[in-house]
């Protein structure tokens, strides 16, 4: 199962809970202060006064105008970057760290705002060096290690995300957020038995936690423990009914088992909760058309369709009920928009040639009948190549 709205908004949620978490702090500005105070010039001392009070603007000014009779001045480049770091200029705060770096690596606490700044502005590929040259410096430090974690996790790359994130669990028994973000690490790289592990450990924290329940739930769904995946999300459903998409994984399930009456009832859950949700307006919209309740299937697809236009599904059943409901022109109209975005649904093609045929174009009838046969002998074939395909074997 593919919960794709409810993974990307956790996914987006997360990285801005935890840019806002590692903060650039004035780490490196106490440093710099107890390395160079009492031998600073005045203009470098009042910059450094200037910042610990939160002027940032004269701070930046004075600083401007140490690199302006000294351009060689790593440090005041480096207080450039952290300050303009501070105000979210992040593109602006990597510029003047890279050139403090190219004169003077070692300043204190460089690479680590260099490596914030570009984590801050989501180019996490480009940050992991920066991390994992401090880290070198600091073997052990756990605000590097989930770091790396997160960067990996926020580019995507799941799998190696997981055991930096294991380590930073390890040393935080009761951090719920950093586990929520392994067991999704673990899911979105098909880890199942990893998902339910760490599952474990967060009911453990929280026994009440929708999102363990909701995740071992999808594991158990992908691994085919359809029943069982059910239950997970009934939990979730109960230790929270407000809880984003809870209703939708259930009725998701429910709808994958021809539920439809009881899976209805949870998509509707789903959008009274979050009337934005498209995706259960479609699923809605097509449980209401299973059960040939059309006049409440036609509001929830259009509802869907308004909320993502190129939402194939939505414009198909929109067709059907359409056609259903003796709007012959409107039907073809729907389905040619579906096919627009996917013209090799076999169920479009079919419904097509029905309405083509009932309209006298029997031409355009034969053409949609051959079409929908072609992609259903197609997929016939695929899965009889799969079923007779040898089991893959291990080295």
């Amino acid at each position: 199962m593919h919960l794709s709205p409810r993974s990307v908004d956790f996914r987006r949620k997360f990285l801005t809970r935890l840019r806002c978490y590692f903060l650039l702090t004035p780490l490196a500005s106490i440093l710099w202060i107890s390395q160079f105070a009492g031998a600073q010039t005045p203009d470098i001392s009042t910059a450094l006064a200037l910042e610990q009070q939160g002027k940032t603007t004269d701070a930046e000014r004075v600083w401007q105008a140490i690199v302006e009779a000294d351009p060689k001045n790593a440090e005041a480049l480096a207080h450039l970057g952290l300050l303009e770091a501070r105000q979210e200029h992040y593109d602006a705060a990597i510029e003047f760290d890279r050139k403090a770096l190219s004169i003077n690596p070692d300043v204190p606490g460089l690479q680590l705002n260099l490596g914030l700044a570009l984590f801050k502005a989501a180019r996490f590929s480009e940050a992991i060096p920066a991390f994992q040259t401090e880290l070198r410096k600091h073997p052990g430090d756990q605000r590097l290690t989930i770091l790396i974690g997160m960067s990996h996790y926020g580019m995507g790359d799941y799998l190696v995300a997981i055991p930096y994130l294991q380590q930073a669990a390890a040393h935080d028994a009761d951090n719920l957020a950093i586990r929520l973000t392994m067991a999704h690490s673990c899911l979105w790289s098909k880890q199942y038995q990893c998902v339910l592990d760490v599952g474990k450990e967060i009911l453990a924290l929280n026994p009440d936690s929708p999102e363990a329940d909701m995740l071992a739930g999808e594991a158990l769904d992908e691994q085919g423990d359809l029943d069982g995946a059910i239950a997970q999300f009934r939990a979730a459903v109960k230790a929270n009914s407000k809880e984003p998409n809870a209703h939708f994984g259930l009725g998701y399930l429910l709808w994958k088992q021809s539920k439809y009456a009881e899976a209805a009832e949870q998509f509707k859950a789903e959008t009274d909760n979050d009337p934005s949700q498209v995706q259960a307006h479609a699923y809605l919209g097509n449980s209401y058309l299973q059960l040939e309740q059309f006049d409440k299937a036609e509001p929830e697809l259009l509802a869907a369709i308004g909320g993502d236009p190129k939402l194939m599904m939505a414009h198909r059943d929109l067709g059907i009920v359409y056609s259903q409901t003796g709007r012959n022109d409107l039907a073809v109209k729907a389905l040619e928009q579906a096919l627009g975005l996917d013209n090799q649904d076999s169920s479009t093609h079919f419904h097509l040639a029905r309405i083509y045929r009932s309209m006298g174009r029997i031409d355009e009838a034969k053409a949609e009948s051959a079409a929908a046969s072609r992609l259903n002998k197609q997929a016939a074939e695929a899965l009889t190549q799969k079923v007779n395909s040898p089991p893959a074997t291990s080295h």
